[in-house]
């Protein structure tokens, strides 16, 4: 492994030329069995930004007030671009599982490290830590858990830009 070197940072390079921006986004879409707006409320306060929720009773009529108060579809839009959605599972329709989240930095933006760091000790609050963010042998800083919610996160937090 180059030392000094974020292999990751290299990796992405390829596919983004510098100064170019992409069009095309990729964002999370969560699955919650009842406790969306939970959730989506608890990410809120996590991250930022703003967030917005339509009920299956304000979306589509759901007349059944169990139903009703479900989440038909949320959005997180935070202030550095990171896009989130969730929403309930409907009648009838399982809960899929929502995998695991990455969350990382290039070493491009100075404060990213202690953004990081910040949404990571939010995060940890009932959650399952399954690595502890520490040195990886990488030389980069990298942990991974599950939080209260069952959704995986893991954190990637360059090392040149991060000096413990």
């Amino acid at each position: 492994m180059p030392s000094g070197k974020n292999v990751l940072g290299r990796h992405r390079a390829r596919f983004q030329p510098k100064g170019s921006t992409m069009s095309i986004g990729l964002t999370p879409y969560l699955s919650f069995d009842g406790n969306a707006r939970e959730a989506m409320e608890f990410y809120n306060t996590v991250f930022g930004g703003e967030l917005s929720v339509l009920t299956f009773a304000d979306g589509m009529g759901e007349q059944d007030p169990e139903q009703g108060r479900k989440v038909m579809h949320s959005s997180l839009y935070v202030e550095r671009g990171i896009h989130l959605m969730g929403s309930d599972s409907g009648d009838g329709y399982p809960a899929s599982p929502n995998g695991t989240t990455s969350l990382s930095s290039d070493g491009a933006g100075g404060q990213d490290s202690q953004t990081l760091r910040g949404w990571w000790d939010k995060l940890s609050d009932g959650a399952t830590i399954t690595l502890p963010l520490e040195k990886a042998p990488w030389g980069d800083y990298f942990g991974q858990l599950t939080d209260k919610f069952g959704v995986g996160w893991m954190f990637n937090i360059t090392a040149t830009q991060d000096a413990g």
